[in-house]
């Protein structure tokens, strides 16, 4: 079921299009890669979203009706520009956030240290956020936008200004709260992140959708129709036209590693029946690209496409 839709999202700046008819939409309970270069539109989605700017056209639907005011209280917003005020104290400042997304008093401050407790931090309550570390501010913002148990988690580059611990323990927490039935969108150029945490991803640049669905469809629909198998050296293994060209074939080990050319159409099954008569076959397994090559790859033709 859809939480949010998009539908032509499209917003203009005076001449400038930062948005051209966008179509996207937010899997209740997935974690969603919004993915995109600097100054692709995919902040102004998302401001889009929060109804911190107003689309020039389309529409956004949460859960199927036009999006208002008060669905705002129900989204999370971490932007890339922290937004903490240095000279409050970090539970008053904390506590003012939690207020303005609808939550009382009492809640707010039991939930807000419950989170305190979890991070570690409850020594931080009183001190001033402009004593804090950018890591050490970030984990605070990170509290401040999941505390009211939002329905949609917008984060964007969550991971920047973390160590490899404090990394994962934002990454475990995000996967928490899916498993919880939040629904996470991850504005992010960390393809590792990604591919450990999204189940969806659309790609924008300059302004439109270049590519969007299931992170695994995706990978395999921009493959290059590659498989690696292993077999042991006692025969050479031959090209066998119609099915698979051979690009590599190296001896590793005693035993063969080769990489080999799907032809178009060809089927697994005849590949595997031609392979098995011909080699003692150990493994195959298809070869599919990771989303950082396919993000270069597609944002690079599409800057030569409009060249």
């Amino acid at each position: 079921m859809k939480l949010i839709e998009c539908k032509e999202v499209s917003k203009t700046f005076g001449e400038k299009v930062a948005l051209d008819k966008v179509s996207v939409s937010f899997e209740k309970g997935h974690i969603f890669g919004l993915l995109g270069p600097n100054g692709a539109g995919k902040t102004t989605l998302i401001r889009i979203i929060n109804r911190i700017a107003i689309p020039s056209g389309g529409e956004v639907l949460f859960e199927g009706r036009p999006i208002t005011q008060n669905d705002v209280e129900k989204i999370g917003y971490m932007p890339e520009e922290r937004g903490l005020y240095r000279k409050m104290k970090v539970g008053e400042q904390a506590m003012f956030l939690a207020r303005l997304k609808g939550m009382s008093s009492s809640a707010a401050e039991h939930e807000l240290k419950t989170w305190f407790v979890k991070f570690g931090i409850e020594s931080w309550w009183n001190k001033k956020v402009e004593e804090l570390s950018k890591g050490m501010a970030q984990k605070v913002q990170f509290i401040t936008t999941v505390v009211h148990k939002p329905s949609l988690l917008i984060l964007d580059e969550p991971f920047s200004g973390f160590d490899p611990v404090n990394t994962m323990l934002i990454r475990n927490e995000i996967l928490s709260l899916r498993d919880a039935g939040a629904t996470i969108v991850l504005s992010t150029h960390n393809m590792e992140s990604v591919e450990e945490l999204c189940d969806d991803i659309a790609l924008i640049n300059k302004s439109r959708l270049v590519v969007s669905g299931q992170l695994d469809e995706v990978r395999r629909r921009y493959g290059n129709n590659n498989v690696e198998v292993v077999y042991t050296a006692e025969n050479q293994l031959k090209p066998v036209e119609g099915l698979f060209s051979i690009l590599s074939d190296e001896d590793q080990n005693g035993m063969r590693v080769a990489v080999l050319k799907l032809a178009d159409g060809a089927e697994s099954n005849d590949v595997l029946a031609a392979l098995i008569s011909s080699v003692k076959l150990r493994s195959f397994k298809e070869l599919v690209p990771r989303m950082n090559d396919i993000f270069i790859d597609l944002v690079s033709k599409d800057g030569n496409k409009d060249e």
